[in-house]
């Protein structure tokens, strides 16, 4: 029996289009002749929905499309994830359309309760199991998070007791690093208690931070792996249910750790700037790693006619980072405009002094000129982005938005944050990755010593700990919610580690004005770290 996974990337809200893309899919899988066709959950109206569905205009809207999409359903089984309102209740559901008709429907178990999703503020629970039949052969359904939060699967929906022969998964399961190996594993050891094949149709595309990283896969009765789709791409793929495993168990190679995370950061500003109708991107080009790194990301994003660089360089920017700047931009292709900021900081400098008395010099406020750099550099992307209507990327890392190391109203105004979940160490890694396919990022730019430039003769290091050592220890306390305790147990220094968290701790208020991020690792600060600004506990 031929199946039809529709990997697709649907926009949340936009329900006519979304409907547009799922007939468009099922007409082509009738082409390549199969008999049914499985979308990701919630695909009628994109996912995650959030307040949307409080809104009953909008849960109406979806009712009468889902209406209209079932009298067009015909030469074909279609499975869609929709949200669905009966009885003064609100379900995150799945029917079945066959011949015109919902043959059958299901109601999510478990909600997700994830802050990104939240489902069970929206959604009511589910509480019966669904069966249905195509040319003989049997089905079951589960959505999401019943699949992967479940301890025992077929016992919360008596899977078993219904005889299927194949369980489909309707999933928008979110990307983060090295979560398709936890799927396999989790679907693996399903198929071990059940003996049941299962079938994962995943979302793809971003939303907001999430980036939804398709790659659906089929595995058998026995949990070999016969299907794997492409990560972060959308595609309609068509699978025969008895097919066996090629030779090395794939369909198509795994992507590396860093490609996968690059392809992910790639896939999240597209769908940002595109969803979001943008017409470009504009970034502040500092000659050093992180702006770099943003750069090839935008431009392999949206292509070089859609990105625009300004270096706005002071006399504590070095002459190599005016070379390496200027030298990226061209090989790249983008447009770039210089604009020496001198004069304005003087002109600051000096209202300062004479209308505040306070002088530049001054030990309490010598932050007062390097702040006032990234400041005028700020005013300036934004009317730019003013004028032009493209939006500003920020170009800071998750190290330096940990513990505070940016300037609100600076370096951190802009639209969406594309490096706000990734490490500095990682920055580098990504560099390196990216320069192996082509060599855009200038070696002088991985090698040199980081450095903001805002006084002479500046470094990163000068503020903070080695950045292998600040990057474990924030790993260690955001992404592992270890205590400093047992981080120090770990061998790192005791000053080292209270002087990260405590500056993590200080600087909250920052990340809570921050623009939102591509979510990366399981704990970001964007939507998942749920700290008080106000927060009195040691430990």
């Amino acid at each position: 029996m031929k199946i039809a996974i529709a990997q697709s990337n649907f926009t949340v809200g936009d329900i006519d289009g979304n409907v547009a893309k799922i007939i468009n899919a099922t007409e082509q899988a009738i082409k390549a002749g199969a008999e049914l066709i499985v979308t990701p959950e919630l695909a009628l109206s994109g996912y995650p929905p959030a307040d949307l569905l409080l809104r009953e205009t909008f849960y109406v809207a979806c009712a009468e499309a889902l209406s209209d999409l079932v009298q067009k359903i015909s030469g074909i089984t279609l499975v869609i994830g929709h949200p669905d309102f009966q009885d003064g209740k609100l379900y995150n559901s799945a029917s079945v359309i066959q011949d015109g008709q919902i043959i059958a429907n299901y109601h999510k178990h478990i909600l997700n309760r994830a802050p990104f999703f939240n489902e069970y503020y929206y959604f009511d629970k589910g509480t019966t199991s669904c069966r249905f039949e195509v040319a003989g052969v049997k089905f079951g359904i589960l959505i999401c998070a019943d699949f992967w939060q479940s301890r025992t699967v077929a016992d919360d929906v008596t899977l078993i007791d219904a005889e299927i022969d194949h369980l489909l998964v309707l999933s928008a399961s979110a990307y983060h690093i090295d979560k398709q190996v936890s799927r396999y594993q989790l679907t693996q050891q399903f198929i071990q208690k059940t003996g049941v094949s299962v079938i994962h149709a995943n979302l793809v595309g971003g939303q907001d931070e999430l980036v939804f990283d398709g790659a659906s896969f089929v595995m058998d009765s026995e949990g070999i792996l016969t299907h794997q789709f492409t990560e972060f791409r959308e595609e309609l793929g068509v699978v025969e249910t008895e097919d066996k495993a090629p030779v090395n168990g794939y369909i198509e190679p795994h992507l590396s750790r860093e490609a996968s995370i690059y392809q992910a950061l790639c896939m999240g500003v597209r769908d940002y700037i595109e969803k979001n109708n943008f017409p470009g991107v504009l970034i502040g080009l500092s000659g050093g790693i992180d702006s770099a790194l943003t750069l090839a990301i935008a431009v392999d994003a949206l292509g070089a006619d859609k990105v625009q660089t300004v270096m706005m360089p002071t006399q504590y920017t070095s002459g190599i980072s005016l070379e390496d700047a200027g030298n990226m931009a061209e090989k790249l292709g983008v447009k770039h405009n210089q604009s020496l900021i001198k004069p304005l900081l003087d002109h600051f400098l000096l209202t300062l002094e004479n209308d505040f008395q306070i002088l530049p010099e001054s030990t309490y406020i010598s932050t007062v000129p390097e702040n006032l750099q990234a400041r005028i550099r700020g005013v300036l992307l934004m009317a730019l982005s003013n004028h032009t209507g493209s939006i500003v990327l920020t170009t800071g890392n998750k190290s330096e938005l940990a513990v505070g190391y940016c300037t609100l109203y600076g370096d951190m105004v802009g639209g969406i944050a594309v490096l706000k979940d990734i490490s500095k160490t990682m920055v580098y890694q990504l560099c390196e990755y990216r320069n192996q396919i082509t060599e855009i990022i200038p070696k002088r730019i991985i090698e040199r010593d980081p450095s903001a430039e805002l006084r002479y003769n500046q470094t990163d290091q000068d503020s903070l700990p080695p950045y292998e050592v600040l990057d474990a220890v924030m790993e260690a306390y955001v992404e592992n919610n270890l205590s400093p305790a047992e981080i120090i147990e770990k061998g790192f220094n005791e000053t080292d580690v209270q002087r990260i968290i405590q500056l993590i701790k200080l600087n909250e208020y920052k990340r809570r004005q921050a623009p939102p991020g591509i979510r990366i690792t399981q704990c970001d600060f964007g939507t998942t770290w749920r700290h008080p600004i106000t927060n009195g506990f040691e430990q």
